[in-house]
């Protein structure tokens, strides 16, 4: 992205390496740079190299050589940028039926429930904050966006931002994996399907943004491969969220009338679950409150900073002091003005422990093996493995393979219990 642009209407050159943009005798030029496109001219902003004369990329891609300001990260900080604007997209006539359909479908699913309901709910200042509000019987409010249409990912921020700072928990529906607004704000996936299906009883699945917790001993005899290494067991506890299908057992997926309903009374909230190996990258879901609180036992509830209802709140921006570079940036990789947010992989939803936090274990005394000799045998034989590394079971005393190379601390019941307890 760009670190300058021309200013239109002034007439200057902006330096956004600065505190002052360049230009101190203009104190509030920061703030008016960066309000949103919609509440401003939109050719206020212009490209450098356009303004030179020169080749603008963006235009030779029939793309627009007006821009707009940008939030990036430069190691692990955010920085300003300044990013070529895309060609305005129009809600198709099929977009806007399903976006319609939807909205009606949400709403009918909440008046079912008793909850109470509102459309195109706006803030004091007249911007739009919901498409529909639902608010449960705590007063807890949550503000669905039909969303089938493409959005810049700086909307869906300052959109939930908004809504947010007004007491509301947002929650985005999309028909798109690829959607810029996924893991930017709580969202959830439904099947791309005609707008006649979603204003009928048709049953619509949550295909993405719905998790559950999972806990699980990383051994040969776990039903689970290590999320850690490849085709290997590392013997060690691993907790983390999946998705219900991939549940051990397999969990019902969550349809969206459901989570119109869930969401509002609490018993679903959204979490945002940090990538293990960027501190800087996070998913955001839908979890269980029971899940969303064990999982606080294990990791420690969010930092102070980190709004409880997935959205973050916003950083220092740091300047770096450099030269304009008046040269057109436009389709190098990281210039994508409205790329969809890398994923992680699901491993970085995992944490990993030595051992199982001792709230989690329901006896607190040393298992005994309460067997005679006989027995040890037999269960030796039955179990293939030598007599010596016969043992208890940590949870029901059972005997097991429980010492040697090809290990474990609990026997598979205890395992299906536990996890039908966690999902």
């Amino acid at each position: 992205m760009a670190n300058g642009v021309f200013h239109t209407g002034y007439g200057i050159e902006i330096n956004l390496t600065l505190p002052d943009l360049g230009h101190p005798e203009r104190p509030g030029l920061l703030e008016e740079i960066t309000q949103p496109v919609a509440q401003r001219d939109r050719e206020l902003l212009e490209c450098l190299e356009h303004r030179d004369g020169g080749v603008c990329r963006s235009e030779l891609a029939d793309k627009s050589p007006w821009m707009a300001i940008r939030t990036v990260r430069r190691n692990g900080r955010p920085i300003l940028r300044a990013a070529h604007l895309p060609v305005t997209h129009s809600a198709t006539p099929e977009e806007s039926a399903k976006r319609k359909a939807m909205k009606e479908r949400i709403a009918r699913a909440a008046v079912r429930a008793g909850l109470a309901v509102e459309t195109e709910v706006r803030s004091e200042s007249g911007s739009r904050v919901s498409d529909v509000l639902v608010t449960g019987p705590g007063g807890r409010r949550i503000g669905w966006e039909a969303q089938y249409s493409p959005i810049s990912s700086e909307t869906v921020r300052r959109r939930s931002r908004i809504a947010a700072d007004g007491g509301i928990t947002p929650l985005w529906v999309t028909a798109s994996d690829a959607a810029t607004l996924i893991d930017r704000a709580p969202w959830a996936r439904v099947d791309d399907v005609p707008w006649q299906l979603i204003d009928s009883p048709y049953e619509m699945a949550v295909r993405g943004g719905v998790r559950h917790f999972q806990a699980w001993k990383c051994t040969v005899t776990s039903e689970r491969t290590c999320p850690l290494r490849n085709g290997a067991h590392c013997g060690e506890f691993h907790f983390g969220w999946e998705l219900p299908a991939l549940c051990v057992p397999p969990r019902p997926a969550t349809s969206i009338d459901r989570l119109v309903v869930a969401s509002a009374e609490g018993e679903f909230v959204a979490v945002r679950v940090p990538d293990q190996c960027d501190p800087h990258k996070s998913m955001r879901m839908w979890v269980s409150s029971a899940d969303r609180d064990t999982w606080w036992e294990i990791v420690g509830p969010p930092l102070s900073e980190e709004r409880q209802d997935g959205t973050a709140v916003d950083e220092e921006i740091t300047f770096t002091h450099e030269e304009i570079d008046r040269s057109c940036r436009y389709g190098e990789e990281t210039l994508a003005f409205n790329r969809p947010r890398p994923r992680g992989g699901d491993a970085s939803l995992v944490h990993t422990f030595p051992e199982v936090p001792e709230f989690l274990r329901p006896v607190e005394a040393a298992p005994r093996l309460r067997i005679t000799d006989r027995e040890r045998k037999s269960a030796a034989q039955r179990l293939r493995c030598p007599v010596w590394e016969i043992g208890p079971c940590d949870l029901c005393s059972a005997p097991i393979r429980r010492y040697g190379t090809f290990c474990g601390v609990t026997c598979r019941p205890c395992r299906m219990k536990a996890a039908a307890r966690t999902a």
